[in-house]
């Protein structure tokens, strides 16, 4: 959308783990309302940008503007799902405990009250979740847990969700069950994400990030068949139409 907001701001941004770069001189803008997935070789720098805009890390250079504030204070209207989250399945917690969760996201300290739970309780069936609510979590599937996070995400009320490759732990058909569920929830909310499978991917997001130190943005329609093939090939190169391709390198025009 030509007047959509721009949500997301990165000017030159530079971050280093243990002086070791990790993203050089990122200029980035996200707008409001779109699907966005983040692509590229692992190590390349995709997590580490999502905690950026997350103000889990503050960058070694330039700024970063999300939802017109700071990262540390956007963070409240952002609903984060990551790679890897651990539970003790020992643990007798139910599914609507994990999603309870996601209202300590906006502050809340002490017993939860009526209006925590019914925003909870809202998100269950946003999630596809709505017969689960006291389930244990240990006996669900994968692709039932993950709707169970993405459900936790959603009940801290958020204007984005981040999601880093949801799909990674979960078979073929919960993947394709997830992937209609953001399509539903991107009705309303702005989603950046994390993934592989940009075969499928591809023809859902509105653009893609390419992340490999470098960063650019670019239009899901610049995307083709070879494209997608070569992505993640021996060389893990992900190119964009004829004249561009991110490389080890960076960005070039052919």
């Amino acid at each position: 959308m030509a007047d959509a907001p721009i949500v997301v701001k990165l000017d030159n941004v530079s971050f280093a783990y243990a002086q070791e770069p990790i993203l050089k001189d990122v200029n980035l803008e996200l707008t409001g309302g779109d699907m966005i997935c983040l692509v590229g070789p692992n190590g390349g720098g995709k997590t580490t940008l999502l905690r950026l805009i997350l103000g889990m890390l503050k960058p070694d250079r330039g700024q970063i503007r999300v939802l017109d504030t700071t990262p540390e204070v956007a963070r409240r209207q952002i609903g984060y799902v990551p790679q890897y989250t651990h539970f003790d399945l020992k643990f007798p917690v139910s599914v609507m405990d994990v999603v309870l969760m996601g209202r300590l996201q906006r502050g809340r300290f002490g017993p939860f009250a009526r209006r925590d739970r019914a925003v909870a309780r809202q998100a269950l069936p946003e999630a596809g979740l709505a017969d689960l609510e006291n389930r244990p979590f240990s006996a669900l599937s994968g692709g039932q847990r993950q709707r169970v996070l993405i459900a936790r995400a959603l009940a801290s009320e958020p204007r984005m969700l981040l999601l880093d490759e949801p799909t990674s732990n979960v078979d073929a058909l919960a993947e394709q069950k997830l992937y209609e569920l953001l399509r539903e929830l991107n009705q309303r909310l702005t989603i950046v994400m994390v993934s592989h499978d940009l075969g499928v991917v591809s023809q859902m997001v509105d653009s893609v990030v390419c992340v490999h130190q470098v960063v650019h943005l670019h239009p899901t329609s610049q995307l083709t068949g070879e494209i997608i093939r070569n992505m993640y090939g021996g060389a893990d190169v992900s190119l964009i139409r004829h004249d561009h391709h991110c490389s080890e390198e960076g960005h070039h025009h052919g």
